[in-house]
């Protein structure tokens, strides 16, 4: 799959102009610049409905549920295609109709909703650390219960290493 090519404002205007002021076909002006119909046929819709800012990109704009579930349902009562419905609603990709259609479909009306994006804020279980060493001196029951925690680690270890030692020795023949 290709990456997204974004068309300038000036480029747009002039294949849009070439089509309605030169009475060119849609189809011939795409092939000659070399890009999908599609886009051209949705351009001039724009540009017809509301003229010269109609082709200027809209980029990160939010629609709320009220707003995606007007569009579904107008679209199912008046049987509207999705390249009349992105001309009427001034919305620039049919993708995003076809996402809410599928999560209306799926989910109801909670699927219209916004969701966050990205990783959360605050992590939901923080973790657990150790206590930051202070500057004030131990105390002597301190010391004991820390010496008395290495000596079993230690224990531990010997332990460990003795069992090893046992399992090659009868390994060896």
């Amino acid at each position: 799959m290709g990456r997204k090519v974004k068309y300038t404002y000036e480029f747009k205007l002039r294949c849009v102009k070439a089509v309605l002021n030169e009475c060119r076909s849609v189809k011939s002006v795409a092939k000659e610049h070399g890009f999908n119909d599609a886009n051209l046929r949705l351009w001039v819709g724009f540009y017809q409905t509301y003229g010269k800012s109609g082709l200027k990109a809209r980029q990160n704009q939010h629609y709320d549920k009220a707003f995606k579930l007007k569009v579904i349902k107008t679209m199912n009562k008046e049987f509207l295609s999705l390249r009349a419905a992105c001309v009427r609603f001034n919305i620039p990709s049919d993708s995003l109709i076809i996402s809410w259609k599928r999560a209306y479909e799926s989910k109801g009306l909670s699927g219209l909703a916004n969701h966050p994006r990205g990783r959360p804020k605050t992590m939901k279980h923080p973790i657990k650390r150790k206590p930051k060493k202070s500057d004030k001196p131990l105390t002597r029951e301190e010391e004991l219960l820390r010496e008395n925690e290495y000596l079993k680690a230690e224990n531990e270890l010997l332990k460990k290493l003795h069992a090893l030692a046992q399992i090659k020795k009868k390994r060896k023949p």
